[in-house]
């Protein structure tokens, strides 16, 4: 019977494991604080593995700043923090997948690395940019003046100063570096395999994110620096030009990511102007244009084509029907080419369409708006714009969803939704993560997009509570924090996409037409100190007058969901299952579990806080046969009484594994 960790992964050790799986040569030992041997690495033996001529010296190219190194330790240390319920702040608590999460986000990405390790599909955050008045996050980065000045190598050894002192710039750019260093390796943790962040940013810190996300993700993950043009007029907020762009930067996991496109505009639907049995369809030219698109670069693709001239139709045989002739020849008299070979032509004659054009025959390929795989889709362009990605847009359908609440800068719906559709199939039943959530606007495009295309994506938000000002509308009308306002949206945005959808169902007549609400709930979770009291101080650490407090190890304003919470986050147990409790000869039983129609009958997990324990309700957990149980360690009156229980699962349920907090 086992001890629950209650604490965020070491991901240092784990690096460690990892790297002892491949080069076993490499770890060796070392003595940590409390004396006792633990795994290491030879990092002089490492870099000999690595390379076939050992790297020497100081100079190699390399991004840093002053604090890189321990973000990188920050990322991979432990906590023991927790997950604590909030009920009464959630909406649908019982049946909804999605999670709104209040509190630091560096602390709520580790703790979710067990839960969500590789499941997300797709994150996109709208971090600070570093303005000057945007930047809240307070990280252990910091250092003192004269600590910085010594390894940022402001002075030398004499004290004399090495070069211009740009200590204020520097360290205005350092403590951003840490912050968002630490969060994207983390959610690099969290993304699935085939999965893909977009980054929200300015020209301040464009650049140094730009080499941080190649760092993390890997250069060749990159795919776009993309240009949101979000203000037509421009901003006179910069010298010597008025700025009408953002930067959205886009990396992949890795090649494994499939795009899924956007739906065609609606002025683009309107090219598809022609329609026969198969569809509707527009024209497309089959002679190449561009580079390459003379006969003498490829002579195989330079053939007769013969039109029927009263349909249309075409061959690649002429006879009394097909009897106009039509060749690929450019503007300027000069022998083309077409864009298919005479094969491809010959099997896809049904494709083809011959049109008379200025006194010779051109010939074209339909190109149909929906095919076997469903209505066309295109790839976004590297420059999105459009009133529906602008400012003032964006502010707008905020103010009309939410108002008298106000928000500065809410991110366009249109802008969210579009990338979570490029990037999401609807029947994925796929995560969408956001830990700058804000306004939560992802999480409003998200229920937006399932109620459009009848999707089943979840989401997941992460906002630190961050005050609004006394004298703001927001805190005036109820708002006191950030995650307040984001809280209010999802539920306004929930109940109007509600509305319109059985406004919509109230006019339908045929029968199997009714369309579904989608999920429109959210469980909120806070960031909190752990459960459990710290107990493991050595003897000569507790005084005679506390030891009473050690009688219980957990903290006594905490329930019993807070602490099956913190059971399923050791578990590594997604955080939306389905959350039951039973009264057993008087004891209160909690049981979570998958829906019966996506896995087995076994609850994943059970649980029973309860101080005493009788044998009896001990066998009637176990004839459930969970895969976990956990019991309060204090439940226990002596080790046999411990024994007995082991000795219970092992006749009732013997795969059960058994732990104790």
């Amino acid at each position: 019977m086992d001890k629950m960790r209650m604490e965020s992964p070491d991901f240092t050790q784990v690096n460690i494991d990892k790297l002892a799986e491949l080069l076993p040569n490499v770890i060796t030992e070392t003595k940590g604080k409390d004396g006792k041997l633990k795994k290491a690495v030879n990092f002089d033996l490492l870099r000999q593995f690595l390379s076939k001529d050992l790297v020497e010296g100081d100079e190699v190219y390399e991004f840093t700043w002053v604090g890189k190194k321990e973000s990188i330790l920050e990322a991979g240390r432990s906590i023991r923090k927790t997950f604590r319920p909030c009920k009464e702040e959630s909406k649908n608590w019982d049946t909804t997948e999605n999670l709104y999460i209040e509190g630091d986000n560096l602390e709520a990405l580790k703790l979710l690395q067990k839960s969500y390790l590789a499941k997300i599909k797709m994150i996109y955050i709208d971090p600070p940019y570093n303005t000057g008045n945007d930047f809240i996050y307070k990280d252990n980065f910091t250092k003192s003046k004269q600590d910085y000045n010594i390894d940022a190598r402001v002075y030398d050894d004499n004290g004399d100063r090495l070069f211009k002192n740009t200590e204020s710039n520097g360290r205005f750019h350092s403590d951003w570096c840490s912050m968002i260093y630490t969060r994207l390796l983390l959610a690099r943790n969290l993304l699935r395999d085939d999965g893909v962040i977009f980054i929200s940013i300015d020209d301040c810190e464009a650049d140094n994110l730009r080499k941080i996300c190649n760092e993390i993700y890997g250069a060749k993950n990159f795919v776009a620096d993309i240009c949101v043009v979000n203000n037509l007029k421009g901003r006179n907020d910069k010298k010597y030009i008025a700025r009408a762009n953002e930067r959205l930067l886009m990396y992949v996991k890795s090649e494994k990511f499939e795009e899924h496109g956007l739906n065609l505009t609606e002025g683009a639907i309107q090219e598809y102007q022609y329609e026969d049995k198969y569809g509707k369809y527009r024209l497309i030219e089959l002679r190449k244009r561009g580079g390459d698109d003379t006969r003498a670069d490829r002579p195989n693709m330079y053939y007769p084509i013969f039109v029927n001239p009263d349909t249309g139709s075409v061959s690649l045989e002429k006879d009394e029907i097909f009897r106009c002739e039509a060749l690929p020849i450019k503007s300027n008299g000069i022998d083309g080419r077409w864009r298919w070979g005479i094969n491809n032509t010959r099997d896809n004659l049904n494709m083809l369409y011959g049109k008379l054009v200025r006194g010779k025959y051109n010939i074209y390929e339909k190109d149909y708006l929906e095919s076997e795989e469903g209505a066309r889709r295109i790839k976004p362009k590297s420059v999105l714009s459009g009133a529906q990605y602008s400012t003032d847009v964006a502010t707008k359908e905020y103010r009309a969803l939410m108002n008298p609440i106000d928000f500065d800068n809410p991110k366009p719906l249109a802008m969210v939704k579009d990338l979570i559709l490029y990037s999401t199939r609807p029947d994925e039943n796929c995560i969408i993560l956001d830990f700058f959530s804000g306004s939560a606007t992802t999480s409003h495009a998200v229920m937006q997009l399932n109620a459009e295309d009848n999707g089943n994506r979840k989401f997941i938000m992460v906002q630190l509570p961050e005050m609004c000002p006394l004298d703001s509308a927001a805190a005036k009308a109820g708002c006191s924090t950030i995650c307040e306002i984001g809280k209010e949206r999802i539920r306004r945005a929930g109940e109007k996409i509600k509305s319109e959808i059985e406004a919509v169902n109230a006019q339908q007549t045929l029968v199997g037409s009714v369309k579904s609400v989608p999920d429109i709930g959210f469980r909120v979770l806070k960031v909190d100190d752990t459960n459990m009291k710290d107990v493991f101080y050595p003897a000569s650490d507790i005084k005679q007058g506390n030891l009473l407090d050690y009688v219980s190890n957990i903290k006594e304003d905490r329930t019993e969901l807070d602490l099956l919470f913190q059971c399923i986050l050791d578990w590594q147990l997604p955080l939306t299952l389905k959350h039951t409790t039973d009264e057993i000869e008087g004891v209160t039983v909690h049981t979570y579990a998958y829906p019966a129609s996506d896995q087995n009958d076994r609850p994943e997990l059970m649980a029973c806080f309860n101080p005493d324990m009788t044998e009896s309700v001990v066998q009637q957990i176990a004839k459930r046969q969970p895969v976990g149980v956990v019991f309060r360690d204090a439940s226990f009156a002596s080790s046999p009484a411990k024994i007995n229980v082991s000795e219970i699962f092992k006749t009732l349920s013997p795969n059960t594994t058994i732990k104790v907090l």
